[in-house]
């Protein structure tokens, strides 16, 4: 097993891989990214979006994508997780663990005071794998997202 930051070549079976994850949420429908849209977010002059790899024997078969985020109470950076998937057959084997070791020794090395992401409610294999690395669920606070006619609305208000 390696975990490497991706490269181009890889974007292929990054999207394969987003669309698994979306199958597994139930929402594989709502996946409009196309591997042009891979390639200019993660391998611009300046991205803002990153993505590790797990790979066996050269072949991807999880990823990690993260991004930065910002706590004005800390002032610092933080590192927040958008999608963590391994597919089905390699589960159990680590992969997942690798890539969370990963990005939180460049949260230290880089002095991001949080890991943070979501998860949904429903995903129990998924809650107990983070609590027993030691996360906590942030119950608390509620999640708004606005998007499509809404954002464009209020942006036209």
């Amino acid at each position: 097993m390696t975990i490497r930051p991706a490269v181009i070549s890889d974007v292929h079976m990054i999207l394969k891989l987003i669309r698994g994850l979306a199958e597994y949420e139930k929402a594989l429908d709502e996946v409009v990214a196309t591997e042009e849209d891979l390639k200019s977010s993660f391998f611009n002059q300046t991205p803002q979006v990153f993505c590790h790899v797990a790979t066996r024997d050269d072949a991807v078969v999880g990823i990690a994508i993260w991004h930065l985020n910002y706590s004005t109470w800390l002032g610092k950076h933080g590192m927040y997780l958008e999608d963590l998937y391994v597919i089905p057959q390699e589960r159990g084997q680590g992969h997942g663990m690798a890539l969370l070791k990963e990005l939180a020794r460049i949260c230290v090395e880089r002095d991001y005071e949080r890991f943070q992401w979501w998860v949904l409610d429903w995903n129990q294999p998924s809650i107990e794998f983070y609590k027993s690395i030691g996360a906590v669920g942030m119950d608390e606070w509620t999640v708004f997202r606005l998007s499509g006619d809404a954002l464009t609305n209020l942006a036209q208000a």
